[in-house]
């Protein structure tokens, strides 16, 4: 590789055609100036400035080197205006169930972007116990979970009512009840099999799907009924079911390792938008 220092010092000499004016652009001497061109050339195997030239003047093949040398500074200038842009050079790695992705969560993360511009955001999203077991694990910074326990280290906790949902054209259902849910490991789930079991009524999965506007859009298709949070459902075409009676709420949850510095500031920003909800 070639040194950046002698590249400058070879193109600084051909743009002054001059030794002295090269010396005096570099801040540095005249020797030191020949110094360097002498250690290109022997690098490069080519003499590449004509000393007896007035001005001096690359040889031809300083002339076919020229171009490559502009081209290297370039490229190493970018390189260190890059390296010294600390924009997104930390990582905060946040965890949050799919319905929480919302415009005004997407709101509050660029907020927080533009006020800390050396912080990247590694958003994942998925199921509660998976968040939380990640969080547990040391693989997530802050997660926000819904669970019907919540552990006594949680920074904020609120209640999050479910309801059970159908399609607004929906007719009574008969056994065995269409499901839709999420994968096996979601809470809601395993609520609908545990209360539908405890009221003696027959089921089958009737769709799964990974996303909540998967669940909702099947829902909305009439192909069957499942169990959502309340806030979830407002600008879909579904209504609550009155095939049960309430369930009881789950807890939305807010966890964090940190509660100073960025992270600190992005959980009391999460926490008044998890409240707003």
């Amino acid at each position: 590789m070639l040194d950046p220092r002698l590249l400058r010092t070879f193109v600084t000499v051909v743009d002054c055609g001059s030794f002295t004016l090269a010396a005096d652009r570099l801040h540095s001497t005249q020797s030191t100036v020949s110094q360097h061109l002498a250690r290109l050339e022997a690098a490069v195997g080519h003499g590449l400035i004509d000393r007896s030239a007035r001005p001096v003047a690359p040889t031809p093949a300083g002339e076919r080197m020229l171009g490559h040398a502009r081209r290297m500074l370039v490229l190493q200038a970018e390189a260190q205006a890059l390296l010294a842009d600390p924009s997104g050079t930390s990582a905060l790695r946040i965890g949050v169930p799919d319905d929480i992705v919302t415009p005004a969560f997407g709101r509050l993360l660029a907020q927080f972007a533009r006020r800390y511009r050396e912080m990247r955001l590694d958003v994942t999203t998925g199921l509660s116990r998976d968040l939380k077991r990640r969080f547990r694990g040391g693989e997530l910074d802050l997660v926000v979970v819904k669970e019907a326990v919540t552990d006594g280290d949680a920074r904020a906790t609120f209640p999050e009512p479910l309801a059970w949902v159908e399609a607004n054209d929906s007719a009574a259902w008969q056994d065995p009840l269409p499901l839709v849910t999420f994968p096996p490991g979601g809470l809601y789930r395993d609520l609908m099999i545990d209360r539908i079991e405890r009221e003696g009524r027959r089921w089958y999965i009737a769709f799964t799907g990974n996303s909540l506007g998967s669940v909702l859009s099947a829902i909305e298709a009439g192909l069957g009924v499942s169990v959502l949070p309340v806030g979830t459902i407002g600008h879909h075409a579904v209504r609550t079911s009155d095939l049960f009676s309430a369930e009881a709420p789950l807890s939305l949850a807010v966890y964090a390792w940190e509660t100073g510095g960025p992270t600190g500031d992005l959980l009391q920003s999460l926490i008044a938008g998890v409240a707003d909800r």
